[in-house]
């Protein structure tokens, strides 16, 4: 039988190479690539299409859960496993949304994350207890009201965003999106009228605020 393959992205390194170290132990477990950011994790998904994907939600150029959006929607036999500093509602939602099928806090991965891993690898899914309340309220049949209103941008616009926030200008950002430079800037010029924002700082705020872009927690 074949080795189950894993990709592991965090930006990190140190807490890289300590997941793979932990997933290494697992003899039938093949660690086939790691990616340092999102970008990377969703080219490498693509080229080596592993069984499971152990994402961090917070990196740059693309964060884990639009990473995670794109791996999922080009190789739906590839488990998403987000790992995570917070437990919020809201990264809960998103989670969910962008079909991951397994959601662990970093602060649980020492003792959890083989357990976490090996669920999927089972087609089962893996959350935290209050993910798992949450999906049992309702979720999964279609109720959505524990959360506030939707995420009114597409997927490509999001990047942007990200992109925008982490501080790009829109040359760079068409740059590193394969876009026109013309294109870039009618996304962003789509996003602050959808948003009704009218400076780069309310999209920083929107950004953070809604996941997109997180700020850098001492020790994370």
């Amino acid at each position: 039988m074949a080795a189950f393959r894993i990709l592991v992205a965090d930006d990190h390194e140190v807490v890289r190479k300590g997941l793979i170290a932990i997933l290494q132990q697992q003899p039938e477990w093949q660690m086939c690539g790691e990616a340092r950011n999102g970008r990377e994790a969703v080219e490498k998904a693509t080229q080596l299409i592993p069984d499971v994907v152990v994402m961090d939600v917070s990196m740059p150029g693309l964060n884990g859960l639009e990473a995670t959006r794109q791996i999922v929607k080009t190789n739906p036999a590839t488990k998403v496993l987000i790992l995570t500093l917070h437990d919020s509602d809201q990264v809960i939602h998103d989670v969910l949304d962008v079909g991951a099928r397994g959601y662990l806090l970093k602060s649980d991965s020492g003792c959890e994350l083989v357990a976490a891993v090996d669920a999927l690898l089972r087609d089962k899914t893996y959350f935290t207890p209050k993910v798992a309340a949450m999906v049992l309220q309702g979720y999964l049949r279609g109720g959505t009201s524990f959360l506030p209103g939707r995420n009114p941008l597409t997927p490509r616009e999001r990047e942007v965003v990200q992109l925008l926030a982490e501080g790009s200008s829109t040359k760079e950002v068409a740059v590193t999106l394969g876009l026109s430079v013309k294109t870039a800037e009618t996304h962003r010029s789509n996003i602050m009228r959808k948003l009704q924002f009218h400076s780069v700082s309310d999209l920083v705020l929107y950004a953070v605020r809604n996941n997109i872009v997180q700020v850098a927690q001492p020790g994370a």
